[in-house]
């Protein structure tokens, strides 16, 4: 089943939030190895529960532009 153009969208869209998602985590991930070696534990634990929030999202956006592919969600006409 060929998407229609505002479906298409929605799915390049979820998929370029979760990359950015993704990225992003992987980033504070980095930031937060380095305050755990200088010694900062809370900081650097606070880091490493949002970047492990970020990876559950973007799990959950990645689902969504699947069901996108899949036309189990549709954009509706605005």
């Amino acid at each position: 089943m060929a998407l229609t153009k505002p479906n298409q969208q929605l799915r390049r869209d979820l998929k370029e939030a979760a990359t950015l998602l993704k990225w992003s985590g992987v980033d504070l991930f980095e930031v937060a190895k380095r305050l755990l070696a200088a010694g900062d534990e809370i900081t650097a634990d606070e880091l490493m529960m949002i970047a492990l929030s970020y990876q559950a999202m973007e799990d959950k956006l990645v689902g969504y532009a699947d069901d996108v592919k899949e036309g189990r969600i549709v954009r509706a006409r605005d």
